[in-house]
């Protein structure tokens, strides 16, 4: 196990990381991250037929579910090509040199923290900048409207967010930690980034998954595997499902 925040040499020998290896592990990191994969399949998903919105405007469930999967499956596919490319183990790089059984109890036992984070986070906002509360309703709840839409909505919170998101992350910090400045570098820009996609959902929710992304990253750094913050990703997910559950009845 590495000691909390210790980034990790380059090579063995420890020489200096060159330009071209940073070139390349930023166009790693962009490629990875999601924007590109995404813009290509929306195009891909168009060209079938599928259209992100309904004719009523609301978000698509058929069109969202979809293209959020494939993407997680096209970014765990990146992930490890762009790892075996490098001669790195992904079971080392993401899963760590712990115990996953251990780990996964940790990501279990950190979820009351978590969701006491969001809801700190979100209190304190509502006190000091109530103006930032700007979506009323958060429009992904509209695309559960069946049961079904549920378990499905539910299956793709916990894949497409605590499985995909966390690998993500590991492998972005992992880039940074390796080639691109350091660790920290990787946490702050990526947690903002991880913060600004969820724009849809109004300015406090993107403030309160920036700062879940920042724990979430610290998370894997601290531990050097993503098992822990999987597990707490996915159930804090699949609570923000059960909670709508229960209050639309």
């Amino acid at each position: 196990m590495y000691p909390p925040g210790r980034d990790l040499p380059c090579i063995a020998s420890g020489r200096p990381v060159v330009p071209l290896e940073r070139l390349r592990a930023g166009l790693e990191c962009l490629v990875c991250s999601g924007l590109p994969t995404q813009i290509a399949l929306m195009f891909v998903l168009n060209a079938f037929g599928m259209r992100l919105r309904l004719a009523d405007g609301s978000l698509s469930p058929a069109f969202v579910f979809t293209l959020s999967l494939v993407d997680a499956v096209v970014v765990i596919s990146l992930v490890l090509f762009f790892l075996r490319a490098h001669h790195e183990s992904p079971g080392r790089v993401l899963l760590g040199e712990g115990r996953v059984v251990r780990e996964a109890l940790i990501g279990i036992a950190l979820l009351p923290a978590v969701i006491a984070v969001v809801l700190i986070v979100m209190l304190l906002i509502l006190e000091f900048a109530p103006q930032l509360h700007n979506v009323p309703r958060n429009p992904l709840e509209d695309m559960i409207r069946t049961r079904a839409d549920a378990l499905i909505f539910a299956a793709v919170v916990m894949i497409a967010g605590g499985v995909r998101e966390e690998i993500q992350r590991g492998f972005i910090l992992h880039r940074f930690s390796r080639y691109l400045g350091g660790a920290a570098w990787g946490l702050v820009i990526y947690s903002v980034l991880f913060g600004m996609g969820h724009f849809e959902q109004g300015y406090d929710a993107m403030i309160a998954t920036g700062v879940l992304g920042a724990l979430w990253g610290l998370l894997y750094l601290t531990r050097r595997s993503i098992v822990a913050s999987v597990v707490s990703h996915a159930g804090f997910n699949l609570a923000q499902v059960l909670k709508y559950l229960v209050l639309a009845r």
